[in-house]
């Protein structure tokens, strides 16, 4: 949608979001003091030096140097842009983000009135199915009960060539907006030969955004006819290579998502749900995509695919691990289970239930030992030829999995299989496992927690007690004459000090926020992640007062004075520059009023 974030937006959603709670479902904390810690998810590391404030809303990582809010995290750690870091938080707390009007008009601005149109094709689908015998019959026959059909909004696209088209279609452009979602198809002859209905005789599966929109449709054929499924075409709203069928349905039902597991079919997700098994989700009729596991690992951190024990299954496991590389980090799990042969996860929980299809998931293969595995059974590991053809096997595939200790205990299993030392499988392998170089620069600089790097500028203490206190800011009452002074830097400060004084329950995450997408804005995240020796606000009022108070008097006449001398010896000072300076000499030599 068009049109921008207004801030106050953005400052509510940072003060109802817990920044602990978004990093610690992606990565292990542990409490450290009044703090959490962890091993640094940015870069590889033993000792942890990754920290969460919960006073500040802030995380920092004092060996690379990543710092910023629960919105900067998203967007490093998930590789989201700032609008989807933003929807992500929203939809964690449940609520809709709102868009300033840009200028550029409802026109401009199509995807409201396509949700509109489907959320109303999902409830005509929905009375269909409540008025068809046949239908119904189906739903009965596959096991499935009303409330699973109401959980998931399920329907029924009648077995006719014009029934949506009839009930929405008409005028020229509510056949436009058919055509837009995909619900309609133009027939050969162009528009003149007129439409007919995309999805007929169907029982029909909403897919719904992780806001809960319903953004297409899976159709699945009762009877004979092909084929079996259908799902909506790529429209503005829809992208099969995005969208998790369940996705929605998940969070709604578990407060925590602990593991995701992916099927492959609609029928095994609400089969699987009905019998209280909630984290199923499904491709559509694709195979993963990476952005299909962004989606999965900002949800939880364990995910488990779900497959046939046959050949096929067997193969699409595979293209799975194969897209799954890049996404298998610390702090990560990726496993995969295989079912008897003939069987899905909507038949087999039908059969044996819940406690016995959630058994199984206890011998789910991990990642590893399935990559090992599979290439493991393509070579002789007799021979010295055949354990050499595996480290080569695996050498494209590891290079795909970023560093990190999980790439490290990955190389181990590996090694135990080439017999051959770990450290020596890395150096012929060519991976590189440390820091990269700019970073171990700063790792090399930066101090570490506890420790100082001496006294700072006295603008920056300034500028560092409002980000860190920014309660402080409404003792300062000397802010028009901080703005007067000419000192570069200072124009922040002051900006700073009125932004948080006019804010009083601003956090130094909502603070730091507001200068995102400013030349400042980089440098001030790094004074808000280093460490501050002022322990309170009280005290943080007492250092900022008297921290103007030095500014003030340290640009008062006496330092333009001798600001305008040092100029005079590199150049020919300009006229007012001057008169500037003989008024200010002879303030300097006038004689002092008399005291009382």
């Amino acid at each position: 949608m068009a049109g921008r974030i207004p801030q106050s937006f953005i400052d509510e959603l940072l003060s109802r979001t817990d920044i602990v709670e978004v990093v610690g479902s992606r990565v292990q904390l542990k409490k450290g003091g009044r703090e959490w810690k962890a091993p640094c998810p940015f870069h590889n590391e033993k000792t942890p030096s990754f920290w969460v404030s919960p006073d500040k809303q802030f995380y920092h990582c004092f060996g690379c140097g990543a710092h910023g809010t629960a919105l900067g995290f998203l967007m490093e750690h998930d590789k989201l842009p700032f609008p989807d870091a933003v929807d992500e938080l929203a939809s964690r707390l449940g609520l809709e983000v709102p868009r300033e009007d840009d200028g550029r008009g409802a026109r401009e601005r199509p995807g409201e009135d396509l949700y509109s149109l489907l959320t109303q094709v999902t409830q005509f689908y929905r009375d269909a199915l409540k008025d068809s015998e046949h239908a119904r019959d189906y739903v009965t026959r596959r096991g499935l009960n009303s409330e699973t059909c109401v959980q998931f909004a399920i329907g029924y696209a009648p077995d006719a060539w014009d029934a949506v088209l009839t009930r929405f279609g008409g005028a020229e452009e509510r056949v436009r907006r058919l055509l837009d979602v995909g619900l309609v198809i133009e027939r050969s002859g162009g528009r003149e030969a007129g439409h007919y209905d995309r999805f007929r005789d169907r029982l029909m599966f909403p897919i719904r955004d992780i806001r809960g929109r319903t953004v297409g449709f899976g159709g699945r054929i009762i009877g004979d006819g092909e084929p079996k499924y259908l799902n909506s075409p790529e429209t503005p709203l829809f992208h099969k290579g995005r969208e998790l069928y369940g996705l929605y349905e998940a969070r709604q039902a578990l407060r925590q998502v602990d593991r995701l597991l992916v099927v492959e079919g609609y029928m095994d997700v609400v089969r699987l749900a009905q019998a209280g098994i909630h984290y199923a989700v499904a491709t559509l009729g694709t195979a993963t995509t990476p952005e299909h596991l962004n989606r999965l690992f900002r949800v939880t951190s364990e995910v488990v695919f779900c497959f046939d024990g046959d050949r096929a299954g067997r193969s699409a496991a595979w293209r799975a691990l194969e897209n799954s590389l890049g996404h298998a980090r610390d702090g990560r799990q990726l496993k995969f289970l295989f079912l008897p042969e003939g069987d899905d996860p909507d038949s087999l929980v039908g059969k044996e239930g819940k406690d016995a299809f959630e058994a199984r998931l206890g011998g789910a293969v991990p990642l590893s030992e399935f990559l090992v595995g599979q290439l493991a059974s393509q070579v002789e590991l007799g021979s010295v030829d055949g354990r050499a053809r595996l480290a080569e096997l695996a050498r494209p595939l590891v290079q795909r999995v970023p560093e990190g200790i999980y790439r490290e205990l990955l190389l181990d299993r590996l090694a135990e299989e080439v017999r051959m030392p770990a450290s020596r499988l890395f150096e012929l392998l060519g991976l590189d496992g440390s820091v990269p170089a700019a970073r171990r620069q700063q790792q090399s600089t930066r101090p570490r927690p506890g420790t100082s790097a001496g006294r700072k500028p006295l603008l920056t203490q300034a500028i560092m007690l409002v980000l860190h206190h920014p309660g402080s800011a409404r003792a300062v009452v000397e802010l028009e004459a901080l703005r007067a002074l000419p000192e570069r830097g200072i124009d922040v400060l002051a900006e700073l000090i009125e932004t948080a004084a006019g804010n009083p329950k601003l956090t130094t995450a909502q603070l730091v926020e507001r200068w995102r997408d400013r030349p400042e804005g980089a440098r001030l995240a790094e004074l808000a992640a280093a460490e501050s020796l002022v322990p309170d606000r009280a005290a943080a009022e007492r250092e900022l007062h008297t921290a103007i108070r030095k500014l003030v008097a340290a640009a008062g006449p006496g330092k333009r004075l001798d600001d305008l001398i040092a100029a005079s010896g590199e150049r020919k000072l300009t006229l007012e520059e001057q008169q500037e300076f003989q008024s200010l000499l002879e303030s300097r030599h006038a004689p002092s009023a008399p005291r009382d």
